[in-house]
């Protein structure tokens, strides 16, 4: 499907009408949507590094590394570039194609962005893909990470607009939608998603995803992430998410944005392994891989490699640029 042929323009009762589709007809449509675009037995793979952690100034109910919080999630200050080297290295020698680097900051000063440029830099002279999420960015700090080498910028929506100020009061949803045509028009590709399971209707998760969608730009990948449950964060103890209504918004993502990467991302530590094979057939195709995201479990990588195996599915390897050298991804689905 050329980019023309991609809808930027879908309406709040179409998406709900996808989502109260009979669950297998939906299923249906978003695997067909998804052959269509993708190879359906290939997952792409992301490693997550949090180089700076903790003591972010902002109220996100979901998450542990605000400072307001009390939830055992200790400052630290950035990584040197040589323990992120040593870090990236690992990953890519465990099979990731991609590297992704969060800091906790709200808005980082262009001191920082100077030194996570330098990181950039050496994590892309490995081969791998990269990624950064590090807050705000105005438009020239968006320009200095491109020039360093930087491929995807992740910048979350989080939830619909109108459940936005449920979760969120230091930061206002135009400001998301402002970083985002930042981050366009310095030529970086979009990871952008949201939280889903927090206490959002259907209807909220319909609006998360007809915002993605009618971007100028559909999200080069689409991280949908299933909250986790941190103790001391004011979402403990909201009502669990049921997991077929999670497969819905994966299948309805996969619809809406036929071409982008949809990723399994915070969450999936909580899912059997029956809900992920749906959620892959439902059009999942990204996943992020290790131990670890940010500051809360992930399954581990010998847990994916199996999984790999017992679904046939292969990772995806991304075209390397000149002078570069592909990752070794995975294992072979055989033993």
């Amino acid at each position: 499907m050329s980019a023309a042929a991609l809808r930027h323009d879908w309406t709040r009762e179409e998406v709900a009408a996808l989502f109260a589709l009979p669950f297998n007809e939906l299923l249906h449509r978003a695997h067909s949507v998804h052959r269509a675009h993708h190879d359906p037995n290939a997952v792409q793979v992301s490693t997550l590094l949090s180089i700076k952690t903790g003591g972010c100034p902002e109220d996100c109910a979901y998450c542990p590394q605000a400072q307001r919080y009390q939830t055992g999630v200790q400052a630290e200050k950035l990584m040197s570039v040589e323990v992120v080297v040593a870090r990236a290295q690992a990953a890519k020698d465990a099979g990731a194609s991609r590297f992704c680097m969060g800091a906790a900051w709200r808005a980082p000063k262009d001191r920082d962005v100077a030194k996570v440029a330098e990181i950039v830099g050496a994590v892309k002279a490995l081969g791998l893909e990269t990624c950064a999420t590090l807050g705000m960015l105005t438009g020239e700090q968006a320009a200095t990470l491109k020039g360093a080498g930087l491929d995807y910028y992740n910048h979350n929506l989080d939830t619909a607009p109108e459940f936005y100020g449920e979760i969120i009061h230091t930061r206002g949803f135009q400001d998301r939608l402002d970083t985002l045509e930042h981050v366009r028009g310095a030529g970086l590709k979009t990871c952008c998603g949201g939280i889903v399971g927090m206490g959002e209707t259907r209807a909220q998760r319909a609006g998360l995803l007809q915002t993605l969608a009618n971007l100028p730009e559909h999200p080069e990948s689409v991280p949908v992430n299933q909250l986790v449950q941190v103790p001391g964060t004011p979402l403990h103890g909201t009502k669990a998410l049921d997991p077929f209504e999670f497969v819905r918004t994966i299948a309805v993502a996969r619809i809406l944005m036929p071409a982008s990467m949809v990723r399994l991302s915070a969450g999936r530590q909580q899912m059997d392994d029956a809900v992920q094979a749906l959620c892959f057939f439902a059009g999942a195709n990204s996943i992020f891989y290790g131990e670890k995201l940010l500051t809360t479990g992930n399954p581990d990588v010998e847990a994916d490699r199996a999984l790999f195996r017992r679904l046939d599915l292969h990772a995806l390897e991304v075209e390397a640029e000149p002078g570069t050298v592909h990752a070794d991804i995975l294992e072979p689905c055989a033993a």
